[in-house]
């Protein structure tokens, strides 16, 4: 997860290409919660031409996009109870994305209590869904999966003390046939696979890659033990 806010010169995303190649990364997200439309399209902009990895954008609001983007997560903050979340922005921006030729994935975004004060959650002035109330977000993810939701993102925010809940990411991945999306608060290699044996289909890191980013070079080592068991 690229915020352009916090890393957006070309020095910092060649260092953060080049690292990504080493760790076998699937994609790029990028977005953030107070993100300008310049500084998304700048940083797209520039991962298109310097790498070969697909770019996918999280947008935190209706501005968020780029056409050269391969594709949007189009978020349901279905978490919460704000209208803006729920289809505010979705109707500001359909008309832009509805005619732009990247693919568009519908995802309902469940916002999980991190043990912190997300930027999400005070943006967006929502609630977190309580980290003990696993058939809270049960029955919150069904509601996405009738609404016909393809993906489910299960995000403690950006800077989270806790990582969603290892419990509540086995049960979801037994009840919903969605892929399940995770992010927030993944800080070590025993974390991520964790993660990935709970059930998670898409593991995001952010703030631990702002803060060191040769955490991507652990990433790699891992990726290499884990293929080597594979094959």
């Amino acid at each position: 997860m690229i915020d352009p806010e916090k890393t957006n010169s070309p020095k910092q995303l060649d260092s953060l290409i080049e690292k990504a190649r080493a760790a076998h990364i699937d994609y790029f997200f990028v977005g953030g919660s107070t993100v300008t439309r310049s500084g998304i399209e700048q940083v797209v902009g520039y991962l298109k031409v310097h790498s070969t990895f697909p770019v996918v954008i999280f947008p935190g609001a209706s501005h968020q996009v780029s056409k050269e983007a391969d594709g949007l997560l189009f978020l349901n903050l279905i978490s919460g109870r704000n209208p803006d979340y729920l289809i505010g922005h979705q109707i500001a921006a359909a008309e832009e994305i509805f005619d732009l030729n990247f693919e568009v994935l519908s995802t309902s975004y469940l916002l999980i209590d991190g043990g912190t004060l997300s930027s999400v959650a005070y943006v967006s002035q929502t609630t977190p869904i309580p980290r003990d109330q696993i058939n809270i977000a049960l029955n919150t993810a069904k509601a996405g999966k009738l609404i016909g939701h393809q993906l489910l993102y299960l995000d403690a925010g950006s800077g989270a003390k806790h990582t969603v809940p290892v419990k509540m990411i086995e049960t979801l991945a037994h009840r919903i046939d969605s892929p399940i999306i995770v992010g927030g608060g993944i800080k070590s290699i025993e974390k991520i696979q964790a993660l990935a044996e709970a059930g998670a289909n898409v593991i995001v890191i952010g703030n631990k890659i702002e803060e060191d980013i040769d955490f991507l070079l652990d990433i790699a080592g891992y990726q290499q033990i884990k293929h080597t068991l594979i094959d």
